[in-house]
């Protein structure tokens, strides 16, 4: 990815508005009795698109800002956003992606190690937290989550970020309404019906070079033979 002023001002605007989302809409949903990760998903396919630097610094602010506005302690999101969004660039940067299928579940693998290592981290600072299999089945649940908004995150991220990306090719193709389009098409159409019959009857430039090209002698007991006018010459010393 080519990062230019206006391409970090889409990033930047990205980042805000999925943290925005996540404090005001998905924190307050619940599929399955888990809350949908999406910043980890936006994070994750920033990084898939622009590579280990750009998912870190994206990861590090989008975990700054959630630990702000959640008031949590500050810099566990950080950490945790920072490393799968640099290791998850660092997979792209070596690995080609093939298939449409590999950045949804990219994204789901990468939030299901985040949620472990937020869960990690908040154990060792030493945050009240049940361990059981009930925290085992919530991170697994929200990495399947996770595959399904990555789904519609990332193709539509790679949308907004197409000109940057190094293996974005526009579409040549020429964009003309339907009508005028036809129009265009029965034009060449008839032009070319008009020059193939201007060849055949001799009209048009090609057809009078090729008609001063031969000559009409008679032939014997027959219709009259057509020969090209560079053997009128060998044809007269013969007779």
């Amino acid at each position: 990815m080519i990062v230019t002023g206006r391409i970090g001002l889409r990033i930047a605007l990205i980042v805000l508005a999925a943290v925005i989302l996540q404090v005001s809409f998905f924190s307050y949903l619940q599929i399955l009795g888990v809350t949908p990760n999406i910043v980890g998903v936006a994070v994750v396919s920033l990084a898939l698109l622009g590579g280990g630097v750009v998912g870190a610094v994206c990861g590090f602010a989008a975990g700054f800002l959630l630990d702000s506005l959640l008031l949590q302690t500050l810099g566990v999101s950080s950490l945790v956003l920072l490393s799968i969004g640099y290791l998850a660039g660092r997979y792209r940067e070596g690995v080609e992606i093939t298939n449409w299928l590999i950045p949804p579940l990219l994204a789901g693998g990468f939030t299901l190690l985040g949620a472990a290592g937020f869960a990690a981290v908040q154990l060792m600072l030493g945050v009240d937290a049940a361990v059981s299999v009930t925290l085992v089945r919530e991170i697994v649940v929200q990495g399947l989550l996770a595959v399904l908004l990555a789904m519609a995150i990332y193709p539509l991220l790679r949308r907004i970020l197409a000109p940057a990306l190094i293996d974005y090719a526009p579409s040549r193709r020429l964009l003309v309404p339907g009508p005028r389009r036809s129009r265009t098409r029965r034009k060449i159409a008839s032009n070319r019906s008009r020059s193939g019959a201007a060849i055949r009857h001799g009209s048009g430039p090609v057809g009078r070079r090729r008609r001063s090209q031969v000559r009409r002698r008679p032939v014997r007991g027959g219709a009259p033979a057509v020969i090209p006018a560079a053997h009128m010459a060998h044809w007269r010393h013969r007779r």
